[in-house]
């Protein structure tokens, strides 16, 4: 008799920890992320590549992914 009931115990403290466990889990999941707004993105007119806004270099023709490609096409 004292076996089962140290066997139902057992299995009790395992299921309350596992219940436990996973609530966690799904509370970890459910925090959303910061949401950030998308940023605006425009092609190289040298390559095609599509970069940021904020991170193209302009140039005289348009907006360039880098410098090299504004030196290449506007000698």
């Amino acid at each position: 008799m004292r076996l089962l009931l140290l066997l139902l115990l057992v299995l009790i403290g395992i299921w309350l920890w596992r219940s436990n466990r996973e609530a966690k889990a799904a509370q970890k999941q459910e925090k959303p992320l910061s949401a950030r707004p998308p940023l605006d993105m425009v092609g190289c007119t040298f390559c095609s590549v599509h970069v940021a806004v904020v991170d193209a270099v302009q140039g005289r023709k348009g907006p360039y992914c880098c410098a090299d490609h504004r030196q290449r096409a506007e000698p």
